[in-house]
C-alpha cells in the first residue's frame, strides 16, 4: 500500500468546520406521521430475504427518540425483533463508540431516526471504521435532505432509503436523493 492510501485510510473522517459552512442550516428533525411509519414499516416487510432483526439509531433529540421509540413498539408488535437501540449526539470527538455499538449486534437491517449533520457523521465513521451497509438502511424522512449525500460524501449513503411524511419513499443513488 503506498503512503498516500494509507494516509487517507487513516484519516479522521469528521466533517470539518469549512466543509460543514459550505452547507449552510440544516433542519432539526421534525414529528413522524403515522403514513411515514406505515411506509417505513412496508419498506422493511418488502425485502428479500426477511428482515427479522433490527437495530435502531437516533439522534439525542426528543422528536428523533419518539420515532425511534414508535417504530420499535410497530415492529415488535409485528413480531420483529430489536436488538440494540444507538443514540447519538449531534456532535462527538470521533463517532467510534456509537457506530461500534451500532453494528455490534449484525442486525438485518438498520433504521434510522435523526438529524442529517449527525447522522452525516456517523455514517462516515461507520464506512471507516465498521462492515455497516447503506444499502441495509431504513431512515425517516428528516434524513430525506438533498444536502445528505454531500455532506456525508462520495458514495457513503448511497443505498440508503426512507420513507416521507406523506406515506411515500425515497432513496439514495450516490449523490442525489430520488423520491
Amino acid at each position: 500500500m503506498s503512503i498516500l492510501a494509507e494516509r487517507e485510510r487513516s484519516r479522521s473522517p469528521l466533517i470539518g468546520a469549512a466543509e460543514l459552512a459550505e452547507f449552510g442550516d440544516l433542519p432539526a428533525p421534525t414529528p413522524h406521521t403515522e403514513a411515514e411509519l406505515a411506509a417505513l414499516m412496508g419498506l422493511l416487510t418488502v425485502v428479500k430475504p426477511r428482515i427479522e432483526t433490527v437495530t435502531i439509531g437516533h439522534s439525542r433529540d426528543a422528536v428523533s427518540l419518539a420515532a425511534a421509540e414508535a417504530f420499535a413498539a410497530a415492529w415488535e408488535a409485528r413480531g420483529g425483533q430489536v436488538l440494540a437501540s444507538v443514540d447519538w449526539p449531534e456532535t462527538a470527538a470521533s463517532w467510534l463508540r456509537p457506530a461500534r455499538r451500532l453494528t455490534a449486534e449484525a442486525p438485518d437491517a438498520w433504521v434510522v431516526a435523526a438529524a442529517p449533520l449527525g447522522f452525516a457523521q456517523l455514517a462516515r465513521r461507520l464506512r471507516h471504521s465498521t462492515d455497516w451497509d447503506p444499502a441495509r438502511t431504513f431512515a425517516f424522512a428528516s434524513l430525506r435532505d438533498s444536502r445528505l449525500p454531500a455532506l456525508a460524501g462520495p458514495d457513503i449513503v448511497h443505498g440508503l432509503r426512507g420513507a416521507t411524511t406523506d406515506g411515500g419513499t425515497w432513496h439514495v443513488r450516490h449523490r442525489w436523493v430520488m423520491s
